[in-house]
C-alpha cells in the first residue's frame, strides 16, 4: 500500500501535532485597492523561505532550526530578525531543497542571502524599523540584507512598478503601512500586491486518481485557515501524485477569488512549503 494511502488515529494525531507547533507570524492581506499609496512603504515579494533569527539560531517559521553553516550567521545582531532566504528570482525550488536538509555542501549557501523585511522586538513604527533595517550593514556580514524598501507616489505608479517587477519575475510587491507596529497574525497594514490571490492550507488527506491517474493521488484535501475543507488536484505534477505532500504538510495554492460559499474559486496547487 502506498504511504499516502495510510489512515488511522496515529496520523490523525500527527497532523494535529504538526499543525500545533505552527508559530504565530505577522502575515499579510491581499491587496483590495483602496489604500493611500503615499502612507506606505514599498518593496518586492521575494520569492524564498521564510526564516527567523531568534538573536542566536535561525529558525523555520515553525520554529525548527536551519541547518545553515555557522560562518553564515556568524556576527549578526542579538536582535530578533524576520526575513527571507533568497537565491533570487525564480530560484524557489532550490532554496527550499537547501533549507529542508542538512546534507548539501556547504558551498551551496555561499549565494544564499538573507534579505531581511521586519524587526518582531523592536517597537516602533515600521519607518523607524525601516531605518533600524538599513544599519544592517554595520554587522559586516556578506549574508545579511534588508529589503529594499521604496514610496510610490499613487496607485497608478504602483501598478506599473506591480509590472515591472512580475515581468522582470518577481511575484509582486509588498506594502507595510509606515505606522504600524509589528503584531502576530493577520495585520491589516501589511498588504501583499499580486497578480493573483495566493493562500496557505495544511494536507489532511487525499483522493484517489481515475484514468490515467489510476493508483496515483487525484487531489489533495487541505484545510486553510479559515477551516474550510476542498480539494486541490490542478497543478499537481506526475511526480508529486505519485509521492504527494504528506499529512501535516504545509503547501501554497493560487486562486481568483472566492465563490459565494466562501471557497477559493479555481483553486490550483503550487506548491509545497518547506518547514
Amino acid at each position: 500500500m502506498r504511504a499516502w494511502m495510510w489512515t488511522g488515529l496515529a496520523m490523525l494525531l500527527l497532523v494535529q501535532g504538526l499543525c500545533a507547533q505552527q508559530a504565530p507570524l505577522q502575515l499579510a492581506e491581499s491587496y483590495q485597492g483602496e489604500v493611500q499609496v503615499e502612507q506606505y512603504w514599498i518593496s518586492e515579494k521575494l520569492d524564498g523561505v521564510r526564516g527567523r533569527w531568534d538573536g542566536q539560531q535561525l529558525l523555520t517559521r515553525s520554529g525548527y532550526p536551519i541547518h545553515s553553516p555557522a560562518w553564515f550567521t556568524q556576527g549578526w545582531p542579538t536582535q530578533p530578525m524576520d526575513g527571507e532566504l533568497w537565491l533570487g528570482r525564480g530560484r524557489f525550488e532550490q532554496i527550499s531543497a537547501l533549507v529542508r536538509t542538512s546534507d548539501d555542501p556547504e558551498q551551496d549557501w555561499l549565494q544564499v542571502r538573507f534579505m531581511v523585511f521586519d524587526l518582531p522586538a523592536h517597537t516602533g513604527a515600521f519607518s523607524e524599523r525601516v531605518a533600524a533595517m538599513a544599519r544592517l550593514g554595520e554587522y559586516g556580514s556578506d549574508y545579511l540584507a534588508p529589503v529594499p524598501q521604496f514610496r510610490l507616489a499613487s496607485t497608478a505608479a504602483l501598478e506599473r512598478e506591480l509590472e515591472q517587477v512580475v515581468a522582470a519575475g518577481g511575484e509582486g510587491l509588498m506594502l507595510h503601512h509606515q505606522t504600524a507596529r509589528y503584531q502576530d497574525g493577520r495585520n491589516a497594514a501589511l498588504i501583499k500586491f499580486k497578480p493573483y490571490d495566493d493562500a496557505e492550507a495544511v494536507v489532511v488527506g487525499y483522493t484517489a486518481g481515475r484514468g490515467k491517474y489510476q493508483g496515483l493521488v487525484g487531489a489533495l484535501v487541505v484545510e486553510n485557515e479559515q477551516g474550510r475543507r476542498f480539494r486541490l488536484g490542478s497543478g499537481l505534477s506526475d511526480a508529486e501524485r505519485e509521492q504527494p505532500p504528506a499529512l501535516g504538510a504545509r503547501v501554497t495554492y493560487r486562486y481568483n477569488g472566492l465563490t459565494s460559499s466562501g471557497l477559493p474559486r479555481f483553486a490550483r496547487y503550487l506548491r509545497l512549503r518547506p518547514e
